[in-house]
């Protein structure tokens, strides 16, 4: 994923999702990565953040997200409080039909939407 500031998105990913540095490499744009993954998942999976691009614009009609799984409604509630705080919170807590469940989301510093859910078939409350 293309991004504006490596420091700016490697800080969100690990505050509000968790995720920890566990390669960086190259320099430049379109050459300099940070790849990301959960604590004890580094060798089945990575996000990768490259440097090099624009901010991302997506209109509210468009639920296109990346998502992220969490242990509780009050994790959901907690991560979209601090969203609202920080002038990231894209869409409001809310609880939906299986297999959504209750999810918000935040926007990140590039603007693409990461939702953050509870409930669904996937990860914690499955």
């Amino acid at each position: 994923m293309h991004v504006r500031d490596l420091g700016r998105s490697v800080a969100f990913y690990s505050d509000y999702c968790g995720l920890k540095v566990v390669d960086e490499h190259g320099e430049g744009p379109n050459d300099h990565a940070v790849w990301m993954s959960e604590d004890g998942r580094e060798t089945e999976y990575v996000f990768v953040l490259l440097l090099g691009g624009k901010a991302h614009v997506q209109p509210k009609e468009d639920l296109s997200h990346f998502g992220f799984a969490l242990g509780s409604k009050e994790e959901v509630d907690a991560v979209s409080e601090r969203g609202r705080i920080a002038g990231c919170l894209a869409w409001e807590p809310k609880e939906f039909p299986y297999p959504v469940g209750y999810r918000c989301a935040l926007r990140d510093p590039d603007g693409f939407v990461i939702e953050f859910s509870y409930g669904q078939p996937l990860g914690p409350g499955a």
